[in-house]
């Protein structure tokens, strides 16, 4: 948690930004995982923790743009809750530790809110995206959850949106705090990997390092010898010599700020030729996209800028012909790398994804926005100093896509599928790290390299 300073300025500069009506932010409930007292892990909404600082269930904070008022509604713990629970501090306590003088029952906010509603006040509101969440918003509003979409305010994901994706130093240091624990995870994953180990094993020991040094992983970890699956969950395999292991994973701060970093690797220990040629074009995208990186760019001319990278080493391969500018120009580089080249990163590790639109100018896109209530949309996101963003460059050689892609007769004269042919079973490669944009440029966040090169990982792998 940050100063109460902190979250005070958060949100005054949000009620400036919204200007009248009412800012409704509730936190999250404890969600049941298999009966209702055995619930998941609680994780707080990231806008409520942004502007609100408390890491407690069922909380909900109201900003009165046109008075000024902030406020708390939750319940103060009871003597049967103490029994569960121990000793907690009152509402009024949690209050004071993050700048909010007025504390009130949960059952006071409905009054209020429909109060305001009857006298033609806006409620602003973030689209949500936990059913618990739709429920209580329904109640307190009086709006059917099919329709809360269509009441968001898209002025609030706009602000919440603007003042996220630009880190101040003390955002910084969590994250650097953040890179710590996945510095720790994959250098781990990286000693235990060798034949016969199981990926499930390797997962849950990188995720107990994640919980021992934070509130957790930061999302589910992908601990696999299919890299070409990009979001493989199933962890089930046995380590086989001659494979390359995909680990993208990251932690989280007790302060909830998040790491992202991927790496791939061979699971003997040593590359072949052919892991060690694909490699270095992965790499050397990921490291230009790390040397260009600047202030005002567009998020679109470092993703094509690593396609294009990525086209020269396939060429290089045989597996392209032509130019790289007309494998990109083309779309053939979607057969490659069917992602985006990477995401914001900070409360969350897709940054703002539950909302808003990353963009330079908002305006351009509000009814774009209106209708998906999404942050996707990368097309218009301009880098600014303290956006935080990944650098995850790939090549996938995914054979459903392969043959989907031949049987309709795309990218004919720039792809050579039968050259393809021989890397159906090669896999995938991936490699992420974390950049922070500067006033001059960018960096790396962390202290310290988590091995990359093809040396370096060779010397760590199973040692």
């Amino acid at each position: 948690m940050f100063s109460a300073k902190t979250y005070s300025a958060r949100r005054q500069m949000l009620r400036t930004k919204i200007g009248s009506g009412i800012i409704l932010l509730p936190g999250n409930q404890p969600a049941p995982n298999n009966y209702p007292n055995n619930a998941y892990y609680f994780r707080q909404d990231s806008s409520f923790l942004y502007y609100f600082g408390l890491n407690i269930p069922s909380l909900v904070g109201v900003i009165d743009c046109d008075s000024g008022e902030e406020a708390l509604y939750g319940d103060d713990f009871t003597v049967e809750d103490i029994i569960w629970t121990g000793p907690q501090p009152t509402l009024r306590e949690l209050g004071a530790e993050v700048g909010i003088a007025a504390t009130f029952p949960t059952g006071e906010l409905e009054a209020r809110l429909r109060k305001a509603v009857a006298l033609g006040r806006r409620i602003h509101y973030l689209p949500p995206y936990r059913g618990e969440t739709k429920l209580q918003l329904s109640a307190l509003l009086g709006i059917k959850p099919p329709m809360l979409h269509a009441y968001k305010s898209v002025d609030l994901m706009f602000a919440v949106a603007e003042m996220r994706e630009k880190k101040s130093d003390e955002e910084i240091e969590a994250m650097e705090r953040a890179f710590r624990i996945g510095y720790r995870m994959h250098t781990a994953a990286m000693q235990m990997c060798r034949p016969g180990v199981v990926e499930r094993e390797i997962a849950g020991a990188i995720e107990g390092i994640a919980k021992s040094m934070g509130s957790g992983v930061s999302f589910p970890s992908i601990v696999s010898q299919h890299g070409e699956t990009l979001h493989n969950l199933n962890a089930d395999g046995v380590l086989e010599a001659g494979r390359l292991l995909l680990c993208d994973a990251g932690g989280e701060t007790v302060d909830n700020y998040c790491s992202d970093h991927t790496r791939t690797y061979p699971v003997s220990g040593r590359f072949t030729e052919r892991q060690k040629d694909v490699y270095n074009i992965v790499l050397a995208a990921h490291d230009e996209v790390a040397r260009i990186v600047k202030p005002h760019m567009m998020y679109t001319e470092v993703h094509n800028a690593a396609y294009r990278v990525l086209a020269e080493g396939l060429i290089g391969l045989g597996l392209l012909r032509g130019t790289a500018a007309e494998a990109v120009e083309a779309g053939a580089m979607t057969l490659f790398m069917p992602h985006g080249l990477g995401h914001g990163l900070g409360m969350d590790v897709h940054d703002c994804e539950a909302m808003g639109e990353r963009s330079f100018d908002f305006s351009t896109i509000a009814s774009r926005a209106a209708r998906s209530a999404t942050c996707i949309y990368r097309a218009a996101w301009r880098l600014e100093p303290g956006t935080v963003l990944t650098d995850e460059p790939g090549l996938y050689f995914i054979p459903a896509l392969i043959d989907k892609c031949r049987a309709e007769g795309l990218y004919q004269g720039i792809v050579d599928y039968d050259a393809l042919d021989a890397y159906r079973d090669f896999g995938g490669i991936r490699i992420e790290d974390d950049l922070l944009v500067t006033q001059t440029g960018c960096r790396m966040l962390g202290d310290r390299k988590i091995p990359i090169t093809v040396e370096e990982l060779e010397a760590v792998v199973g040692k």
